[in-house]
This record gives structure tokens, sequence and C-alpha cells, in this order.
């Protein structure tokens, strides 16, 4: 049974494969709020890539883990940041909201994570460990996987508030 309340949806997947700008694209279109968990940590604890590497990972998840806790209770579009997935606790919350899961080939994360500062995926053999692990949590939690290697991120906000428009409220 889906929340009556709380996110409206929640856009889950692989590091670079257009989450946030997807999510600004159906936020418009639903005329709602945009949450990102990763901009939510970066504004309450400093860039991800800093909190990594002077106090790890798992202090990280730790803040990730209470920025998508909060974030689920608000009526808005929800990003969540690749790993946001790992922790059970937002596995259990994700199963009574909408998830939809973005992807990319390889050959996108090649062009999209160039010179990127993402401290677990900096290039794209990197990227296709990383995704090849969570890929199984991606899918158990998600309703509809889209694939943004070569869509416009309006055609797959689009996709996303068509497909909202025929789950039920």
């Amino acid at each position: 049974m889906l929340n009556d309340s709380g996110a409206l949806v929640v856009i889950i997947g692989a590091p670079g494969s257009g989450k946030t700008r997807a999510g600004k694209k159906l936020a418009k279109i639903l005329d709602a709020p945009l949450i990102d968990t990763d901009k939510v940590v970066v504004a309450s604890h400093g860039p991800i890539p800093e909190l990594f590497a002077e106090f790890g990972e798992e202090y990280f998840r730790e803040r990730e883990r209470e920025a998508v806790a909060n974030a689920l209770l608000e009526p808005a579009v929800v990003t969540l940041g690749g790993g946001a997935v790992l922790n059970f606790d937002t596995q259990a919350d994700l199963a009574s909201h909408r998830v939809v899961q973005l992807t990319m080939s390889k050959a996108a994360a090649r062009l999209r994570i160039a010179g990127s500062k993402r401290p677990l995926a900096k290039n794209a053999d990197e990227w296709e460990k990383l995704v090849d692990a969570r890929r199984p949590i991606y899918d158990e939690l998600s309703s509809l996987t889209i694939d943004t290697s070569l869509k416009p991120m309006e055609k797959v906000a689009r996709e996303i508030a068509d497909w909202l428009g025929t789950q039920q409220q």
C-alpha cells in the first residue's frame, strides 16, 4: 500500500544517471518541491567528497539516512544519492513509496562522470563495479525503470509524470 502522505515519488539509481536533473524537471511539471537528499547533506554538513575524506563513508551514510528519512515525509519529488538505498531502513521505507529507477549505459557513464569528484565512482570502471553491486537493490525497490542514456531529461520527467498518473493515489 502506498503512502497517502509523504513523497510524491522517489527517484533512485546509478551515480550520474540524471536523478537530480530529471527530478527538477518533474517537480516543475507536478508543481511540487524537489528535495535532493545529497544537497540536504551538503547544506548541513559540507561537500560530500570532503565528508568521505575527513570522516569516512559510514559518517556520510548516517547523515544521508537522516536526510532521506526526513525527505520521505514531505509531499515532494525526492531524489536520493546513488548509495542511499544501501541502508536497510531506507529500503524498508521505500516499500511504501512510488520509486523510479534511472539507469544509463557504461558509454553514457564515461561521458557524464568524466572528471567527477564522486568519491566512489571516479571513472567508468569504478562506476560499473558500483552499479553492478547495487543493481539488485535498485531493481527490487523500483516499480519503473528508465534508461536515460539517450533520452532528454524533459522526456524522462514526462514519462515519470505519465506513470504517476496511472498509479493509485
